[in-house]
């Protein structure tokens, strides 16, 4: 194939409104396309530092270890669980969609003796379960959850969690792919000794990074290791020199994806984190009003706001709607996964992408498709819905 006959880049101008990636500022595009410049360059240092003191604030945490891998979130699950568990270790993971599912998956890959403890798809864990799981599983190092199950849009509560995983003398390990940046994670005050993340969801930046941090109790964890980290590339120990005084070369770090997270945090920063999840959680009001509106039936009993899960009505081919959303409308919705796969929507209402527009934008054509296919409807309601929730401030 010669290049002539390949046609050139053009990727088409889509509305992200699914589980990731979100909609991109144009600062933070423009940023991407900045001069690359050496990852060991005094002025890449400086924004390595920038971009650390920028993570503390969106994290909530004072850890000298916070930093930003290479890869995406899966990049930082298997960074978080590869530096806390060794060959033989007992892990407690809690499992109630996809990403539990991945991550006791990971853990049983480092050599775990990975313990599941389950709920349904759509619901949260319960604190009487991990408390049965820790109790019959005294040895249990590490406890695994996810605060945002994406497969799902269950929101998870973690403060009694994070107490009774500390009072059993284990590490609480938090997977916050989805959330942090749009909804309210404290992992200083909720003890959270290592918590992962993404760049492409609430932060609005593209797919490439993942943030971590790591409490002095879990660092200290890594450092007593027995063996090295199954991984070279992720392993902490060394990764921490170089983003540490010593700069102590590791890898090559990627320059302009680095800049895209610089730019990302500064937005989150000006905007402020407690206006950004009061933003998330009034269009999230809206949107679900505008859906119940329509009779649609939200998924998990104590839902995301930046993440809507319902379920496909009755005699509506999912893969057809979200066709057309798509080719006419330009706005991309997720599908279901695993057991809901093609019984279950998934709205992203994430960083850039959670405004009310989208809101509006995505009922109006949710209400258009769905009328047209037959579905019983009130036409209308959906959008006025919305627009009380507006007129109220969400209350």
């Amino acid at each position: 194939m010669t290049t002539t006959s390949v046609p050139p880049l053009d990727p088409p101008l889509r509305v992200l409104l699914g589980p990731g990636p979100s909609d991109v500022p144009s600062r933070v595009l423009q940023a991407m396309a900045a001069p690359t410049i050496g990852h060991l360059d005094p002025e890449y240092l400086r924004i390595m530092d920038d971009t650390r003191s920028l993570l503390r604030q969106v994290f909530r945490t004072d850890n000298e270890i916070t930093v930003a891998m290479p890869g995406t979130g899966s990049s930082g699950m298997e960074t978080c669980v590869a530096n806390l568990i060794e060959p033989g270790h007992e892990m407690v993971v809690c499992v109630n969609g996809v990403f539990g599912t991945r991550m006791a998956d990971v853990a049983g890959r480092c050599g775990a003796t990975v313990h599941r403890v389950e709920a349904p798809w759509g619901e949260v864990i319960e604190p009487e379960a991990i408390e049965k799981g820790l109790a019959e599983h005294p040895g249990t190092r590490v406890v695994g959850i996810v605060h945002a199950e994406t497969s799902t849009g269950a929101h998870q509560p973690l403060v009694e969690i994070s107490r009774l995983v500390h009072e059993a003398g284990a590490l609480l390990l938090v997977d916050a792919v989805t959330s942090l940046g749009g909804v309210e994670l404290k992992v200083d005050d909720w003890t959270i000794d290592a918590c992962y993340s993404g760049t492409q969801k609430c932060l609005s930046c593209p797919p490439g990074l993942a943030p971590v941090t790591f409490s002095p109790a879990a660092f200290d964890a890594v450092r007593a290791r027995k063996s090295k980290v199954q991984s070279w590339y992720l392993d902490l120990s060394m990764i921490a020199q170089y983003w540490g005084e010593s700069r102590v070369y590791h890898h090559t770090a990627p320059v302009n994806m680095s800049y895209a997270l610089y730019e990302a945090l500064r937005i989150v920063a000006e905007e402020g984190q407690e206006a950004r999840e009061a933003r998330h959680l009034l269009n999230h009001r809206a949107l679900r009003a505008g859906l119940e509106a329509m009779s649609l039936r939200y998924i998990p009993s104590r839902s995301l706001p930046n993440l809507n899960a319902v379920h496909v009505p009755e005699g509506i081919d999912d893969a057809a709607v979200r066709r057309r959303l798509l080719t006419e409308y330009g706005i991309e919705i997720g599908a279901g996964l695993g057991p809901f796969k093609g019984r279950a929507w998934r709205i992203g209402l994430m960083g850039h992408s959670s405004t009310q527009r989208n809101v509006t934008m995505v009922l109006a054509a949710l209400e258009t498709i769905l009328g047209d296919l037959g579905a019983s409807l009130d036409r209308g309601a959906a959008l006025a819905a919305a627009g009380d929730v507006y007129a109220g401030g969400g209350r």
